[in-house]
This record gives structure tokens, sequence and C-alpha cells, in this order.
């Protein structure tokens, strides 16, 4: 199949596409004509890459997890490991949001959010102390 059927089977832009084969993440076939030549393989690994982005693995861990995938000898300990330091991860990134939002929260709390040009968001943006 064509990019543009790949595509819509695998629900990726054909740029995405074009840019996973680029950097080795799939390799389809090339037809007589040159154009790309997509089997059922291939849009089985896009659809993997694509769930596994939309977990907010990076590009390299689709790599290694694709990689693990395709070993049949391989310990499910592996990729319990690369999941749990994705998760940590997204824990981090929770908390530092929890932080940032009780941040935000109490500066817009203090601004009065009238004509005057007194702002105590910008007064912290800009490392200047804001009273209580």
């Amino acid at each position: 199949m064509n990019i543009g059927t790949a595509s819509i089977e695998s629900d990726l832009p054909a740029k995405t596409i074009r840019y996973y084969e680029e950097i080795g993440l799939v390799s389809p076939d090339r037809a007589m004509n040159g154009y790309r030549d997509y089997g059922d393989a291939d849009i089985h690994k896009l659809r993997f890459i694509q769930r596994s982005r939309s977990l907010g693995f990076s590009i390299d861990e689709c790599r290694q997890l694709m990689a693990l995938y395709n070993d049949r000898t391989r310990a499910s300990r592996d990729v319990k490991a690369i999941a749990k330091s994705k998760l940590a991860d997204i824990d981090r990134k929770l908390n530092e949001l929890i932080s940032m939002k009780r941040t935000l929260s109490d500066l817009v709390e203090k601004c009065h959010g009238t004509d005057r040009p007194d702002c105590p968001i910008l007064d912290d943006i800009a490392g200047k102390n804001i009273p209580n």
C-alpha cells in the first residue's frame, strides 16, 4: 500500500511516517517505480509506535520496546523496567505541574486585576519579592 493508505491505516500523518522511516523505525519495501510499499507488518509497527508515543515513550524508548517486542526470548522484566522508568518520569512531571499550578494559583489570587499597573504575577516572574 502507498503512504497515503498507510497513513489512514495507522492513523499517523504521512510526514510522521516519513520521519519514522528516516530514523530507521520502519523500512517499507520499494515498488518498481520507487514508491514506498507498506505491508501489514509495517502498519503493525506504525500502530505500535503510535500507541507507545501516546503513552509518553520517547523515540529511543519506542525503539527499545520494539526490539523487545520482536525478541521472542526477551525477559518481561526488561519491558517492565522501561515502563516503570516512564511511570517515574510521569510522576515527576505531575508533581512539577501540581507545584506550578499551586504557585500560579497563589499569584492569581494575589493579583487585584485592576487598571493599576502593579502586578504580583509580573513581580514574581521578574524575581521581585511580593507581599503576602
